[in-house]
């Protein structure tokens, strides 16, 4: 199986601060790598840099065979979508949120399709309707999740997107993610939980910086 992604030699620096330096890095289609490692150790750096959120110093990014800055930026933010910590929504209701993606694209809203997805997360369809001032933070992020996979990207980054969720809405989280990977979907994802650190077909470990470890297993 071919990489689908690869970063080689990769560098972020801040003037004369140098926060990862060397990160080779290799995933194919439909793994899931677990980025781990101490606070600080700049895990999510590293998914900022694939997300192109930022701008690496130094090295070489690729994505499907052509180079990861030779995408135009909203064609490549498409195929590689990044999900925060803190969910971020917009607009007064759900439907203003899961609406957004159709509209960038020029495309109808598919109703259906949105119906689905909140079922897939265990909300009702009259959620829809719910201003967003009114989730609670497992809802929001739930919300969030799925907005980003109206239009299922080619790779999801996971910004320890269950920290400070109940068992509940965890659970709920899992399964979505695990069924995006069941479809094919590519997952890079930074945690400190075990249970998902326990579902990773790849464990990717950086320490002050530097990539230490890489391992396969079961």
């Amino acid at each position: 199986m071919g990489d689908l992604l690869t970063l080689e030699k990769i560098a972020y620096r801040i003037d004369q601060q140098t926060i990862v330096s060397d990160i080779d890095l290799r995933i194919a289609k439909g793994q899931r790598m677990t980025i781990v490692g101490p606070s600080g150790s700049g895990k999510s750096t590293v998914l900022q840099l694939i997300a192109r959120m930022i701008t690496a110093t130094s090295g070489k990014m690729t994505f499907d065979g052509q180079d990861a800055f030779s995408y135009e930026p909203t064609v490549y933010r498409r195929r590689i979508s990044y999900c925060f910590q803190q969910p971020t929504l917009f607009g007064t209701t759900v439907a203003d949120n899961l609406n957004f993606p159709f509209d960038i694209r020029g495309k109808t809203i598919d109703s259906k399709r949105q119906l689905d997805l909140l079922d897939q997360v265990n909300l009702p369809t009259s959620y829809l309707d719910h201003e967003i001032t009114e989730l609670s933070g497992g809802e929001r992020q739930r919300v969030a999740l799925i907005r980003n996979l109206v239009f299922p990207p080619d790779v999801l980054l996971l910004d320890e997107v269950t920290t400070g969720l109940d068992a509940d809405n965890k659970s709920i989280v899992h399964e979505l993610i695990d069924h995006f990977q069941q479809k094919g979907g590519t997952v890079i994802a930074v945690t400190h939980d075990d249970s998902e650190i326990a579902q990773a077909d790849v464990l990717y470990r950086i320490e002050k910086g530097h990539h230490v470890q890489e391992a396969s297993h079961a």
